[in-house]
């Protein structure tokens, strides 16, 4: 229960200002709001079950070093937070597929959210927290809470338009990110 509430909130609060958010509110304008969290949904279960893998693989391999673990985490949370203050924008050529594309509404949303989303750093938010957490509730949390950032970004967006407070957004993710690696680090080093 706890990986599935910690990452859950993680990787909510990750998802907060990202392109994929961006991406959610294009698509919405063109298909239904059911057909795009059904695709949202199951291309973030595809990739972060692969994202679950590779951290409890890379956690179980290094079990003894559980404490370099928690602090090479907390490094990477810091490092998220950075990244989150850097910004995440949806180009003009993603927006434009987001626009413009054919076919079945979910496979066009599933298929731009599953190649949005390799790389980006709600998957290795989950990786990092499969390292140490249970794969399962991990792996259930942070689809959760991917899901539920864009389904806020498509009803928001829908109700203020694109007025969202990003620096204000951005300065909280990028401040809880930060809290979460510090935790971890401090966890590392023994301090708790």
């Amino acid at each position: 229960m706890e990986a599935f509430l910690l990452s859950t909130a993680v990787i909510f609060i990750a998802e907060l200002g990202d392109k994929s958010q961006l991406m959610a509110m294009t698509f919405a304008a063109r298909y239904k709001a059911r057909d795009v969290l059904i695709g949202i949904t199951v291309a973030t279960a595809i990739v972060h079950l692969a994202s679950v893998g590779i951290g409890y693989f890379i956690g179980d391999a290094f079990a003894n070093y559980r404490h370099w673990i928690a602090v090479a985490a907390g490094v990477a949370f810091l490092g998220f937070a950075l990244w989150t203050l850097r910004g995440d924008e949806l180009t003009d050529e993603e927006a434009d597929k987001a626009r413009h594309a054919t076919g079945a509404a979910i496979l066009a949303v599933g298929t731009a959210f599953f190649l949005a989303e390799l790389g980006d750093k709600t998957m290795l938010a989950t990786i990092t927290l499969a390292t140490r957490e249970g794969w399962l509730g991990t792996w259930i949390g942070s689809t959760l809470g991917m899901v539920a950032a864009d389904a806020l970004a498509i009803v928001v967006g829908a109700v203020l338009g694109r007025k969202l407070p990003e620096k204000v957004i951005t300065y909280g993710a990028a401040a809880l990110f930060a809290l979460f690696g510090l935790v971890l680090i401090a966890e590392g080093a023994g301090l708790f």
